[in-house]
């Protein structure tokens, strides 16, 4: 135990540096293209202006240090609530299917995922704050945008504080309602505890589908108001729990190798998230280029702009870095069955798939200020540190005060491969008791 925490402060300085260093070839590559960035269709066009394909040809504005701030830290919040929402995710199907490989994963996954509430809704504060900053649609008159106003039930000032406020709610009540039976079951080991966890997995799907959704599309999609997308909130899931397996993997791997995992992880559990991460790479790469395909097919102008905007400049470039780093390398390297337990091929892209998720992170909301490519600076280094750093220190916190995996789960000799013999009246009903 004494040896994890250091490794795992190591690994993620190497991760936050790794992030860094792409930032900065980012910044260099986008000085590659500005030469050839043309002009962006105007991101606050009014409906009149989009319904006829509508465009201003205008040079970059100059971005204040206030704004930049806000995006950066947008970008670096969404990141970190994917690997948070992920993890809930992973609780919710382990109970939803009865699942036993995952029960050795599920008491780590169980404290990132209640760093949803308080800690997440803390860090929104500054979102909520600067929230006039970030969203444009809040400095409009819903008489003079027809978009906003055919949207106004969903985008107006006190629908968007009041929804952000219920969701963290939502998430902190799923997320410690889990963990806090779950701790039950390990002093006691009753079956109502299990049944309680699946009760609200059971609810709790529904309201992670809803919730995950309004948060994508009220936190970021919201950056451009015109924009339509049926599949954004998927988007942003398929994205978030294909970071959080590549993230598991690795932790799973450290509690094992420094003792607190070292004698229930087994090779299954390395086997079976290689096996979903594959699953959710393609998922993601399905969904993707779905919503483009469509988008392109249907030629809507309140819907091609998005796209159009991320071609101008190095965002071609990101989005080409999607389309071959977020699916084509991971989906080619685990493709083996032997890669999926190979650690010295898992870490690396472990590595990869934060700078792809960090990628798309950008890629997502940073055009809305820079329409003429990439450019990275100090504040989205800090942003992304200091938040890592804050939510590894909470999690640190959070393991080292519980056990390191679940104590009494049903599953575990099932978990283990151990044949237990069915004993008492159950026995003697399958003829045991002969």
């Amino acid at each position: 135990m004494k040896l994890l925490f250091p490794i795992a402060r190591k690994f993620l300085a190497v991760v936050i540096m790794a992030v860094s260093f792409t930032a900065l070839a980012l910044s260099l590559t986008s000085n590659v293209f500005a030469a050839e960035s043309h002009a962006e269709p105007a991101a606050q066009a009014t409906s009149a202006a989009v319904d006829h394909g509508a465009s201003a040809t205008h040079d970059e504005v100059p971005v204040s240090a206030v704004k930049q701030f806000a995006y950066s830290y947008l970008v670096a919040f969404m990141f970190f609530l994917s690997l948070v929402l992920g993890s809930l995710f992973l609780v919710i199907i382990h109970h939803l299917f009865d699942s036993n490989w995952s029960v050795p994963i599920r008491r780590f996954l169980e404290h990132i995922a209640c760093l949803s509430f308080p800690w997440m809704a803390i860090l929104f504060v500054p979102i909520a704050v600067l929230a006039k900053t970030i969203y444009p649609w809040m400095s409009l008159d819903p008489a003079e945008d027809h978009a906003l106003h055919a949207k106004a039930a969903l985008f107006n000032m006190p629908a968007f504080y009041v929804v952000s406020s219920v969701l963290f709610l939502l998430w902190g009540w799923l997320s410690h309602g889990l963990r806090r039976e779950s701790l039950a079951q390990d002093k006691t080991g009753a079956a109502s505890h299990t049944k309680a966890m699946r009760r609200y997995a059971a609810g709790g799907i529904f309201i992670f589908a809803f919730s995950m959704t309004l948060a994508a599309i009220y936190w970021v999609k919201a950056l451009e108001h015109q924009w339509f997308s049926t599949m954004y909130g998927v988007y942003y899931f398929a994205g978030s729990v294909w970071t959080t397996l590549a993230t598991a993997y690795v932790i799973t791997y450290w509690l094992k190798q420094t003792g607190p995992l070292r004698d229930v992880a087994r090779e299954r559990q390395f086997h079976d998230i290689g096996v979903l991460l594959l699953a959710f790479t393609v998922f993601y790469a399905y969904i993707h280029f779905s919503q483009y395909f469509l988008i392109w097919n249907a030629a809507v102008p309140e819907e091609t702009f998005w796209y159009v905007k991320r071609e101008k400049g190095s965002w071609w470039g990101i989005g080409l870095v999607i389309v071959f780093g977020h699916f084509l390398v991971p989906f080619l390297s685990l493709l083996r069955i032997d890669a999926k337990k190979n650690i010295s091929l898992m870490a690396p892209i472990a590595i990869w798939a934060w700078l792809m998720h960090y990628c798309d992170m950008q890629f997502n909301i940073m055009p809305v200020i820079h329409p003429n490519g990439v450019a990275i600076g100090i504040f989205d280094v800090l942003c992304f540190a200091g938040i890592g750093w804050l939510l590894f220190t909470l999690f640190k916190n959070s393991f080292a005060a519980h056990p390191p995996y679940p104590q009494k789960d049903p599953r575990w000799a099932e978990t283990l491969g151990v044949y237990v013999p069915a004993t008492g009246a159950h026995a003697a009903s399958h003829g045991g008791g002969k």
